[in-house]
């Protein structure tokens, strides 16, 4: 594997825990809680305080059926967000699909630059990424939001986004990208339904053969809810569906995860530490 991108004072030998912080009026998982910027910063603190390594900022909402915003209010809304947050020494991944977005992001103090879409939403992303030198996730994305959920069609979901993903490695490798800011996300609702995102979990182990650390995003989202339905069928909530998260989290982590991008920090910081201590336990036997 390459080194990893991102290293942070007691996390070499565990899963590290991104934290949430959606400076968004509509985001699926908190509608809108931290959308106010000092709100946002203090959230942004609040996580590292219960055991975030890494908090994602982003501005732009992608639940699916989301409309996308200007690249204008994109920037006003994160901008000011990251500089405060990397200021006070945390560790900003600005979540963005927008090159522009990356690079005032990264002048204002992110040194992680989180594409859902890969560098396939704007081709200029992994360029600036280059230049930057910061680490790069690349997630595996089929389409934005408006139209995601009809491109969920696989015959082997994990062989499929493995070789989607190796392709997107090439691409921006070519771009100037090197191996060690690479970061790989398998895209869990992204143009996926429920089956697909429990193949890819399963799947993490062949994910990881591709070499580089994999980022788990699975908090909160809707197949979870869909797992855990009433009788009636009705889906839990998103808000009751963070223990659920805490089991993906545990088991994500024993299969080698290098991260996983939560909502509510500090239970699946205990459990990433958990995980940990159950591998080294089975590595002395």
């Amino acid at each position: 594997m390459t080194s990893v991108p991102i290293s942070v004072p007691g996390g070499a030998e565990r899963c590290l825990v991104m934290g949430v912080v959606n400076v968004t009026p509509d985001s699926f998982s908190d509608g809108g809680k931290w959308f106010d910027p000092e709100a946002a910063v203090r959230h942004g603190f609040d996580l590292v305080r219960e055991g975030a390594d890494i908090v994602d900022v982003g501005g732009e909402s992608t639940r699916p059926g989301a409309a996308r915003v200007s690249q204008e209010e994109e920037l006003a809304r994160v901008v000011p967000v990251i500089r405060e947050l990397a200021a006070g020494g945390v560790v900003v991944s600005v979540d963005t699909m927008r090159a522009e977005v990356a690079q005032a992001a990264v002048e204002a103090g992110a040194r992680l630059v989180n594409d859902v879409s890969g560098g396939l939403a704007d081709p200029e992303m992994p360029r600036v990424v280059a230049a930057t030198g910061v680490a790069y996730v690349v997630m595996h994305w089929r389409g934005h939001s408006h139209d995601m959920d009809s491109r969920a069609i696989y015959t082997d979901v994990v062989t499929e986004v493995r070789e989607e993903l190796s392709k997107r490695v090439d691409l921006v490798l070519a771009e100037g990208v090197t191996e060690e800011q690479i970061v790989l996300d398998p895209g869990l609702g992204f143009a996926k339904n429920a089956e697909h995102n429990w193949a890819l979990l399963a799947g993490i182990p062949r994910l990881a053969e591709l070499g580089f650390p994999l980022l788990i995003g699975a908090s909160r989202k809707r197949f979870l809810g869909r797992l855990l339905a009433d009788p009636d069928g009705t889906p839990r909530p998103f808000s009751r569906c963070d223990d659920a998260t805490l089991a993906v989290t545990a088991l994500a982590a024993q299969a080698g995860a290098w991260c996983v991008r939560v909502h509510e920090v500090r239970p699946n910081a205990d459990a990433v530490r958990v995980a940990a201590a159950w591998k080294r336990a089975g590595a002395g036997t």
